[in-house]
């Protein structure tokens, strides 16, 4: 069978694991991110009408070239038939918000509650480099994390609101994050037991008043 040449080319693709994200660039300038979630229930291997539950937590194992047109995704709950072209990555990352919205209300119209993951407390390890620790006074510091805080860029809101004047210390584009000695992104999801390395990417701290 001959393939159909596509209509969206792609110039990027990265799999965010711990996030369960994958992270697709295409030639044309368009950067998706797209849920591990979102991709399985959109399968077309799946049918949205049957209601696909219970697949909050699900991750990519492997990702499958199919020639030059397209990817097989192989998730951890099993399924593996999920063919994804260029054309229909690109279309999932483009109608995002109204497919995302249809598929929470057809869950709620089966009475189906979803459960985001992340929800609930979590304690982590925070660690301070360069003149963020000399700014705070401390290296390191255990916290607990509220629930609203899932994900690295919920983390730097935080902490930059726990301190007055503090804000602009945590500002992502003035920090390299890691999770666990990995280099992370602010869409890097937060679990309980992390350990969160906060860099400064200059020499020079900002300007800011003294913290109280």
């Amino acid at each position: 069978m001959k393939e159909e040449p596509s209509k969206h080319l792609p110039t990027e693709i990265n799999l965010h694991a711990k996030s369960r994200l994958l992270s697709i660039a295409f030639a044309d300038g368009a950067r998706f991110e797209l849920p591990c979630e979102y991709l399985r229930v959109f399968s077309k291997a799946a049918v949205l009408d049957q209601a696909i539950t219970g697949k909050e937590g699900v991750n990519i194992e492997r990702i499958d070239p199919q020639g030059q047109y397209a990817i097989r995704i192989l998730f951890d709950d099993g399924h593996d038939t999920g063919i994804y072209s260029w054309d229909t990555l690109y279309a999932l990352g483009t109608n995002q918000e109204a497919n995302w919205a249809a598929y929470l209300k057809r869950l709620e119209e089966i009475g189906y509650r979803r459960q985001e993951p992340e929800q609930g407390e979590k304690r982590v390890r925070i660690l301070y480099f360069s003149w963020l620790a000399s700014k705070l006074r401390k290296e390191s510091e255990q916290a607990i994390l509220p629930p609203s805080v899932t994900d690295v860029a919920g983390l730097l809101m935080w902490l930059g609101h726990g301190r007055k004047g503090s804000a602009p210390l945590f500002d992502l584009e003035r920090l390299r994050v890691t999770v666990n000695r990995q280099f992370a992104e602010g869409f890097t999801k937060l679990q309980e037991g992390d350990e969160i390395g906060l860099v400064p990417n200059s020499p020079t701290p900002p300007a800011t008043p003294n913290l109280v």
